[in-house]
């Protein structure tokens, strides 16, 4: 099967650090591990964002993200907010919480309540040669759950986390669950490598080099978590939690997080 130009298209634009969310500001703990130094070569960057995807990413933030896009599929507001909550209450880092439901309120505006997420939606479920009536009222189905979505975030009734954001917004755009998670996926290993790479202990092409290396971990996470249900929904990662909570208090900080 083809890929679909406008759902690849937004793919790209959504693992992008363009995107205004404010990921650009976030380090997610590595900050802390790097002034500790924690992490000082190519391979001790490789095996934390690995433990990373595998002990957060692939079972806490990939749960919440499919079935956010499951909700949005379904139409079903009740469990969007239930699968929110639950990500917010298994989050504990104060910082990474503060985080992701900033750039998940960013993300909503941007695509949620402007009428953005369904704008294109018949043309590019039709693939451009006219979509018949039944997808045509699926797409716009999903762009009027987005804005129902951006709605409960902007009143506060959800704390609208990036990944549950993230999913209705890939739902609504035309993109698989599993091309959902792994946009998301890649997106927050670059971000990360990005981070690294502007904290001074990293040069480009070492960056690159492990992200390259992490491609059949991304893979592998999303792969592993894209079915699970909500109450599967954990995270096991003291270390960078802890890492996490040190930053609040650290004397230098580069990031918000």
């Amino acid at each position: 099967m083809t890929t679909d130009p406008s759902s690849f298209l937004t793919a790209l634009r959504l693992s992008d650090s363009f995107l205004p969310v404010g990921g650009y500001t976030t380090s997610y703990g590595l900050e802390q591990y790097i002034n500790e130094d924690r992490v000082e070569t190519g391979d001790d960057l490789r095996e934390l964002l690995a433990a990373y995807l595998r002990r957060v990413v692939g079972p806490c933030e990939t749960v919440a993200l499919a079935n956010a896009h499951a909700a949005c599929a379904d139409a079903d507001l009740e469990r969007l907010l239930a699968v929110d909550e639950r990500l917010h209450a298994v989050t504990l880092p104060r910082e990474f919480r503060e985080s992701s439901t900033k750039a998940g309120a960013k993300l909503s505006e941007l695509f949620g309540s402007n009428g953005t997420a369904g704008s294109n939606a018949g043309e590019r479920n039709g693939h451009g040669h006219g979509a018949s009536s039944d997808a045509t009222e699926a797409a716009t189905d999903g762009g009027e759950f987005a804005t129902a979505v951006a709605d409960a975030v902007d009143i506060g009734s959800t704390p609208g986390h990036y990944p549950v954001v993230f999913g209705v917004v890939t739902a609504s755009r035309g993109l698989s669950r599993l091309e959902a998670c792994l946009a998301h996926a890649y997106s927050f290993v670059s971000g990360l490598l990005g981070a690294a790479q502007r904290l001074g202990r990293f040069g480009h092409t070492e960056i690159q080099s492990v992200l390259e290396r992490l491609e059949p971990t991304i893979t592998e996470v999303c792969e592993r978590h894209v079915d699970d249900e909500p109450a599967a929904m954990a995270s096991f990662a003291p270390l960078a939690e802890i890492m996490g909570m040190n930053h609040e208090r650290a004397g230098r900080r580069l990031f918000m997080s």
